[in-house]
């Protein structure tokens, strides 16, 4: 029996080497796809060799093909980080659009499953807590997070017009803040931020008055809900991420008490449509997909110092 394929977007990135290791795992071919603007080949250095793994470099907001069968096509390609969507901000747009038509275009065509990796910032600054897949979101379209919000947004309605006109079987998984080894240590986001300033013996930034509030799914979980959900029955979507809730001043404490007692913790202005609240409502991923995540935030930040601390920063 012939293994299937798996195409990943960003396959260079984050979450889409993860993905990579996941399905080299359980025996698939993959076909990882990145331009690698913000990915890195670093990320599957380790699969270079396998039998079973491809690398392209190739921009997906240009049309391309790839000869053969793909059973899956996987969504993950576009700057997730504030700081890599504002130095990208066309780019942002333009694989949200072009992007993920031109994938939905390869999955039509090969008659494969189709999953979108969207997010939980097309909640925008939300005003009903926790989130829910029915919200509709709260969104500055215009703001200086719109590239990446409305990119993503766009991006859902695109995958659900196939879904109807086509009858293609589409996912679309909403992800919430994740972490884990291999993200960028200069990417902006709060985990990395607070890692790369405990290593390097720097005060402690949070922004605004640190009452906003983020909730931490560890990358192993991520995966595991996001995989279920591929090889569900159900388009979603579907909010994977974990519903603890902690402030940004709960979280910079519990790092500085866990790894730094002496460090300083100093204040900045919040960015523009920083969103006050975030926080998974998982209730769909719990019934539907049997799942929830495992891992204790102490744990995987636990996981996340070594690997900085081993790679460098």
């Amino acid at each position: 029996m012939a293994k299937k394929v798996v195409l990943i977007s960003g396959g260079a990135g984050f979450l889409g080497s993860h993905l990579c290791d996941w399905f080299i795992n359980r025996n698939y071919k993959v076909i990882a796809v990145d331009n690698l603007i913000t990915g890195s080949i670093k990320n599957l250095a380790h699969l270079k060799k396998h039998k079973d793994f491809k690398f392209i470099k190739q921009d997906v907001s240009r049309v391309f093909k790839v000869p053969g069968q793909i059973d899956y096509v996987m969504h993950f390609a576009s700057p997730a980080s504030p700081v890599d969507y504002m130095d990208h901000p066309i780019e942002t747009m333009l694989v949200g659009s072009y992007g993920t038509h031109n994938l939905l275009e390869i999955a039509r065509l090969k008659k494969s499953v189709f999953l979108m990796a969207s997010t939980s910032e097309i909640y925008g600054d939300p005003l009903v807590h926790p989130q829910k897949e029915s919200y509709w979101g709260n969104v500055n379209s215009i703001g200086p997070r719109s590239i990446y919000d409305e990119a993503k947004r766009y991006a859902e309605a695109a995958v659900f017009a196939y879904k109807r006109t086509y009858k293609m079987d589409v996912k679309v998984v909403r992800i919430f803040n994740t972490y884990g080894p291999r993200m960028q240590i200069k990417d902006g986001r709060v985990v990395p931020n607070f890692i790369d300033q405990i290593l390097n013996n720097q005060p402690l930034t949070v922004y605004g008055d640190g009452k906003q509030t983020r909730s931490f799914c560890y990358v192993d979980d991520l995966v595991d809900g996001i995989t279920r959900l591929l090889l569900s029955k159900i388009s979603g979507p579907v909010n994977v991420g974990n519903p603890r809730e902690f402030t940004i001043l709960q979280f910079a404490e519990l790092i500085r008490e866990k790894y730094n007692p002496k460090a300083k913790i100093v204040f900045k202005p919040l960015p523009q449509d920083d969103p006050k609240q975030r926080k998974p409502d998982i209730t769909r991923a719990r019934q539907e997909l049997g799942w929830e995540p495992k891992v204790p935030l102490e744990e995987g930040i636990t996981k996340t110092m070594e690997y900085f601390a081993n790679n460098n920063g």
